[in-house]
């Protein structure tokens, strides 16, 4: 079975910037879509972006579009989350998953499996 592991977050003020990253081990991502979400406190998980198999299709949600970039480097097995102009509401942990298939979309159910976060705070 497929194993995600994210990694990079952290602290940081609001303007800085983090890049995330997500290890798949066990399970080639080469022929999938992934993606990244973040669950904040008391909120429910949400979509933030996503990237199809070979990495020419990605979209991001409104809140981070223009900061966020989501890309992949497939011979690494590796997917990068690049965050900058960080707001104190991109405060969550952040999710990596894998999709089921080539592409996807913003839907949790088209998702497989599944890292165990990374926590990003942003501090005002």
């Amino acid at each position: 079975q497929g194993q995600l592991v994210e990694s990079g977050g952290g602290l940081v003020q609001a303007g800085g910037s983090l890049r995330l990253s997500c290890a798949a081990s066990g399970r080639t991502i080469n022929r999938y879509a992934m993606g990244w979400f973040r669950q904040a406190p008391g909120k429910e998980r949400e979509f933030v972006a996503r990237i199809s198999w070979n990495g020419g299709e990605m979209y991001y949600s409104d809140s981070v579009k223009g900061r966020f970039t989501i890309s992949r480097d497939n011979a690494k097995n590796t997917v990068y989350l690049q965050m900058n102009s960080l707001k104190p509401e991109d405060t969550a942990v952040y999710y990596c998953a894998s999709a089921r298939g080539a592409f996807s979309t913003r839907l949790i159910g088209q998702y497989e499996y599944w890292g165990q976060g990374t926590q990003v705070t942003v501090s005002s």
